[in-house]
């Protein structure tokens, strides 16, 4: 029997003047033949992390009964579709997120940033933060080695500066990845600027390149077509099928980020609102999903977080029909009228987080989609939001984690259980091996 297939390298790129392209994972870069233990056979495990600000109406998300068989609650309805790979974790705590003697306020700074760190935020206002790394950068310091970005950090608000709260700086409130404990990262609120930096070459020191495509408004894929028509030569069908599907997404992604610079230069003075962000929060966090899944999908970074809003940041949702202010609505003190308008805007939350998993689970990957290949999670570093309760958060965890994990469940966890026992559970599963991480205790039953 003689074999001809030849493996394309998984680290293939497209490359033409000013512009690089990752390939999706294709049948074609499995070799002949390839045994099982094969690398390039097997598909990435991905870690991806969605923040959500100022807690959730907990009776509202929790389900009552635990185990494989628990009911959807008015939040968790949305994701219906993904209940085979939906997790629901309760009793999990952000215990380093407590008022020590002698700080003054504080609640929401030290509850986003204890929320991947476990360690307890130093109150100060001034540069010399420290807090603790980030469980997604521990990951990134290993999945980061196989891949050109070792994380990628995006955020919907644009970043405060000074003191945010108390004594506080904004730094606590900007960011939840920290490279280490002093190195808070910034996390990208632009498409433009994530686009480029995924898409863009970081080879060339010439801008003129860049620049005469972004006044053409040509596609990144037309600096590559040459290498593209080389290679679709070679692949069989089914690979023609996912680099068409991949280029269709890029196509679509460029052509929103270029209606989103348009209209904002059209309705806004350019100094008060960067070009490239759309009008409408749906618009936003739509398109920093979809360059987060073109990110999973051309194996650039296999880490992500991303902020969804700040801690008392002054989004407001008009799109669900009212214009309050969610971190307002969040001390409702009872109010009947402002719980139900917060218990609209977690559904509205969790609806949009849907449509990221759909387009995890449509695009292939392997054997297999990118959910299936990736552990998603989801949560606030608040529970109650109008008494500032950082305990028995909101977490759900979804995504096959390539076998990983187990299917769907709804996990009750003892009381105080630290959240950061889950990240110890994640990492293992990614194949990372680490004895501690802030406040962990241990592994937990995932």
């Amino acid at each position: 029997m003689m074999i001809f297939k030849k493996a394309i390298p998984r680290r293939t790129f497209l490359r033409g003047v000013g512009a690089t392209l990752a390939l999706p994972l294709l049948d074609g870069m499995v070799p002949a033949l390839a045994a099982p233990q094969n690398e390039a056979a097997k598909p990435a495990r991905r870690l991806g992390i969605v923040y959500v600000p100022n807690g959730i109406i907990m009776d509202k998300w929790t389900p009552t009964s635990e185990g494989a068989e628990f009911e959807l609650t008015p939040i968790l309805e949305p994701l219906r579709p993904f209940r085979n790979q939906l997790r629901v974790l309760s009793g999990l705590n952000s215990n380093e997120a407590r008022q020590l003697p002698g700080e003054i306020g504080g609640d929401h700074p030290r509850a986003c940033t204890t929320f991947l760190t476990g360690a307890h935020p130093k109150m100060t206002s001034g540069a010399d933060l420290h807090a603790g790394t980030s469980v997604d950068q521990v990951a990134a310091r290993q999945l980061g080695k196989h891949t050109q970005l070792s994380s990628l950090e995006l955020g919907i608000e644009p970043p405060g500066t000074g003191a945010c709260e108390s004594a506080y700086s904004c730094a606590y409130y900007n960011t939840i990845s920290w490279s280490s404990p002093t190195t808070p990262l910034p996390m990208e609120n632009n498409p433009r600027a994530v686009f480029e930096r995924l898409f863009g070459d970081s080879e060339t020191t010439d801008p003129a390149a860049r620049l005469a495509r972004l006044r053409d408004r040509r596609s990144v894929l037309d600096f590559v077509s040459q290498d593209v028509g080389r290679l679709m030569k070679d692949l069989v069908p089914s690979d023609r099928a996912k680099i068409n599907q991949y280029f269709e997404a890029i196509r679509d992604v460029e052509r929103r980020i270029q209606v989103a610079e348009e209209q904002g230069s059209r309705e806004l003075p350019a100094l008060e609102r960067p070009a490239g962000i759309p009008a409408t929060f749906t618009d936003h966090i739509k398109l920093m999903f979809d360059l987060q899944v073109l990110a999973f999908q051309s194996d650039l970074t296999r880490v992500c977080t991303i902020m969804t809003g700040h801690e008392m940041g002054g989004q407001a949702f008009p799109e669900v029909g009212f214009g309050d202010q969610f971190h307002g609505l969040t001390h409702h003190q009872g109010d009947t009228a402002k719980i139900a308008k917060v218990l609209q805007i977690n559904i509205f939350h969790v609806k949009l987080f849907a449509y990221f998993l759909e387009k995890l689970r449509s695009t292939a990957d392997g054997n297999g989609s990118l959910l299936d290949h990736s552990m998603i999670l989801y949560g606030s570093p608040l529970s109650d939001g109008n008494l500032h309760l950082a305990k028995n958060l909101p977490i759900l965890v979804l995504g096959g984690g390539s076998g990983q994990i187990k299917g769907r469940y709804h996990f009750k966890y003892p009381k105080d259980t630290p959240i950061t026992n889950l990240y110890l559970t994640l990492l293992d599963r990614l194949g990372v091996s680490v004895s501690t991480l802030g406040d962990s205790t241990g592994k937990l039953d995932l």
